[in-house]
């Protein structure tokens, strides 16, 4: 059966009790929704199980719907496992008196929505019996699910982050915004929260205070930040006094020798600069040594480790002529 025909064939069932019938959205998941009294609520279901060409079996869900003033609309999805078709059956109950008979007896597996719907809406099922608390703890006041309850987490228990959500490092970020149902700090509780605070009083239920809020180091101003250097420019030398001391001229240590290098350098008169500004001692005379220095190699001697000393053309071994033969012929 089409959407269509599940909807009037229901409203037939029914009569004369005026019932109105129409098709849900979802296109190919469309259901016929058929609207009746909360008096004939149990008549209806019952009417939708028994009928041969509805034949719906079969109890899907149960729940509620906060209308505000129009009350609550108790919703209930049938399906046929048979013919493969559903129905949606709503009935409004008003908000100053939320009862409507409970269909435990025709479908067992509905005392569980029950409960739940009447945890969190506040309906009453006649005929149930046994509506206690399913999901909250006994203590819990209110109907969460109504619209007109205070959603009091965000105003109890302040937000754990260092920012709110949507703000960025910089700032400039989007303005935060409450969420439906929180209310602005100062609106909720016996004792009004300060303007900006991000906790509550103490409220109607015994809420815990506010705690304080984490102090942040402040932002330095746009002139007191440091500048970044630009590509490719040095950076600034530090002012004197700011950094460490510079070497007066002639203080500097000098560059350490090569081997080989310190006795030509002695040989040939110079002396390398004493840190603490003083003369370089008198190189040692010829032959001899002294503490802690080698002799320089004479003329015509090969230097350290036979490399040759400052100056001089590298030598090789000489070159070895062909001895002439008898004949006196090279």
């Amino acid at each position: 059966m089409t959407p269509e025909e599940v909807g009037r064939r229901v409203v037939a069932l029914l009569a004369p009790v005026e019932a109105t019938a129409s098709v849900s959205g979802g296109q190919g998941y469309a259901r016929a929704t058929v609207d009746v009294p909360p008096a004939s609520w149990a008549d209806a279901v019952r009417a939708a199980r028994d009928d041969a060409e509805l034949g719906l079996d079969f109890l899907d869900w149960l729940s509620a719907v906060d209308e505000l003033a129009d009350g609550f609309d108790v919703v209930l999805h049938l399906w046929s496992v048979r013919h493969r078709h559903g129905l949606l059956l709503r009935t409004r109950v008003p908000r100053d008196t939320p009862v409507v008979a409970s269909v435990v007896d025709l479908f067992p597996g509905a005392a569980w929505h029950e409960r739940e719907t009447h945890e969190m809406f506040g309906i009453d099922f006649a005929g149930h019996g046994e509506l206690r608390p399913l999901l909250l703890p006994p203590e819990f006041e209110g109907h969460p699910l109504r619209k007109e309850f205070v959603l009091a987490s965000r105003v109890a228990k302040p937000w754990p982050g260092a920012k709110e959500p949507g703000e960025s490092e910089a700032g400039g970020g989007r303005r935060p915004v409450r969420p439906p149902g929180v209310p602005a700090p100062g609106e909720w509780g016996t004792t009004p929260t300060p303007a900006g605070a991000a906790g509550a009083g103490e409220g109607p239920r015994g809420g815990t205070p506010a705690r304080p809020a984490r102090e942040r180091p402040a932002r330095p101003a746009p002139g007191e930040r440091p500048t970044r250097p630009v590509a490719g420019e040095r950076p600034a030398r530090p002012a004197p006094g700011e950094g460490a001391a510079r070497p007066a001229s002639g203080e500097g240590s000098a560059r350490p020798a090569a081997p080989g290098e310190g006795a030509a350098r002695a040989t040939a008169g110079e002396g390398a600069a004493r840190p603490d500004g003083g003369e370089a001692p008198e190189p040692p005379a010829s032959g001899e040594t002294g503490p802690g220095s080698a002799a320089a190699p004479a003329a015509g001697e090969a230097g350290p480790l036979g490399r040759p000393l400052p100056g001089e053309r590298p030598t090789g071994p000489p070159r070895q002529e062909p001895e002439p033969d008898a004949a006196g012929e090279s």
